[in-house]
């Protein structure tokens, strides 16, 4: 399992549209030989179909989509963007943080999203994800879920 690991994590985002940074998370994650290509245009497809379900708190996106859309391994990537972006919700834009879930089971699946929302789940911890320096400025927050 590949969770947040320091080659999934960019705290240097470049994308400016909801698309572009679905594609940017995804893309660490086809580094990282987790996911395939095809999985990552599937996220997008599923934000085009759906719009901004993966939204799921004020400046948090988790874009994802099928197993076999793709998955090889179960991960989750991270890229922070400082400016933040326009997903279209109407509550929780704009999004500073996009962690991109694969998953080849819905076993896997709960289990990342379990983790993640342990992480998340205190207002502050998002905070610091926002305005973390450096991955090291990550690794006791991540490090408590890796256990």
């Amino acid at each position: 399992m590949i969770f947040l690991d320091k080659a999934v994590v960019s705290l240097n985002g470049r994308a400016t549209t909801a698309k572009d940074a679905i594609r940017e998370s995804g893309g660490l994650l086809v580094a990282s030989h987790a996911v395939k290509e095809s999985y990552v245009e599937a996220m997008v497809k599923s934000f085009e179909d759906n719009g901004p379900y993966i939204v799921l708190a004020p400046h948090i996106a988790v874009p994802h989509a099928r197993p076999e859309d793709g998955v090889t391994e179960p991960s989750v990537s991270l890229i922070r963007y400082r400016e933040g972006i326009s997903f279209g919700h109407k509550n929780n834009d704009p999004v500073h943080l996009v962690f991109a879930l694969g998953a080849s089971s819905s076993d896997e699946h709960l289990a990342l999203l379990k983790k993640l929302t342990e992480l998340l789940g205190k207002k502050e911890n998002a905070t610091k994800f926002i305005e973390a320096n450096s991955y090291e400025d990550l690794t006791t927050l991540i490090g408590g879920t890796n256990q």
